[in-house]
């Protein structure tokens, strides 16, 4: 038998052959699927608090930060595992085309856990353990500007459920930082503290003020790039997507925690920034 006659055999067709589609009852099953990775990103959330909270029973006021760290630092972890989660279940709805208003509305209200609450914990009893006795004054302070984290979160996901319910919203850039990102800037940093071995106490007012900024810039107008859809899509060049990906896993294997709080940080800022270029511009163009 020649190349020829062998590449057109029954034989060579059949290996190429494509999957068989999806039976109805297989189908039926597995339209559960992104609700029950929303469900999981959820219970990260509730996870992430609960183990915060440990903290008041695990280690005593004023006690060694290091100690703190640790606890608050696997809080941080299980938010960041969360982001998995919340990228699996979109991917997942859209491949098996169960994209419905119900799965929108249950994705919003799991980031409400644990991109809005959970690090807002995490924040407050990480100051409350780092000043040890606070004044009546710090307390009220700390609730304040974490409770601004809070409704931000909230108001930046109501914005978002609108927007996609009107279509009319711009999928490629968000309009003010986007809740995973900013909960991710909160876990990154609690990271990259716990490597810092210093005592950090008489900063600790620092730390919620931090999350109050980041909520402002989830209500904000400030643009902010759509990385997972960059990163997924077919567009763009995939051999330097790929070589970023290795250079950034690279980074992280060496410097740890501190590599994502930079890469985190530069996101966070790069909204302020590309404002300012797209104004400048704008005003260099009008002239």
């Amino acid at each position: 038998m020649n190349r020829r006659s062998r590449l057109y055999s029954p034989v060579r067709r059949k290996v190429f052959r494509r999957p068989k589609p999806l039976t109805g009852q297989t189908q039926k099953r597995l339209k559960y699927l992104p609700n029950t990775l929303t469900l999981c990103n959820a219970w990260c959330g509730f996870a992430a608090i609960l183990w915060s909270l440990t903290a008041y029973e695990r280690v005593p006021a004023g006690a060694i930060p290091t100690e703190t760290y640790q606890v608050l630092a696997t809080s941080s972890l299980i938010v960041l595992g969360a982001m998995i989660f919340d990228v699996l279940d979109g991917f997942a709805a859209r491949l098996l085309n169960a994209q419905s208003m119900h799965g929108m509305q249950m994705d919003s209200l799991s980031d409400m856990v644990t991109f809005g609450v959970a690090p807002a914990v995490i924040m407050a009893v990480m100051t409350h353990r780092l000043q040890g006795v606070q004044t009546t004054g710090q307390v009220w302070f700390t609730f304040l500007l974490c409770s601004v984290y809070v409704g931000c979160t909230a108001l930046r996901l109501a914005t978002y459920n609108v927007k996609a319910i009107e279509k009319s919203g711009d999928d490629a850039v968000f309009h003010g930082l986007p809740s995973p990102g900013a909960a991710a800037a909160i876990a990154s940093l609690v990271l990259a503290v716990k490597g810092f071995d210093r005592d950090l106490s008489s900063f600790a007012m620092v730390f919620p003020i931090y999350a109050a900024l980041l909520g402002g810039l989830m209500i904000s107008p400030l643009p902010y790039a759509h990385v997972g859809k960059y990163l997924l899509s077919r567009k763009g060049n995939q051999p330097i997507k790929i070589m970023l990906l290795i250079i950034l896993l690279y980074l992280v294997a060496i410097f740890g925690a501190y590599t994502i709080f930079t890469v985190i940080t530069l996101y966070v800022l790069s909204g302020p920034f590309e404002a300012i270029r797209r104004r400048f511009r704008t005003g260099k163009y009008a002239k």
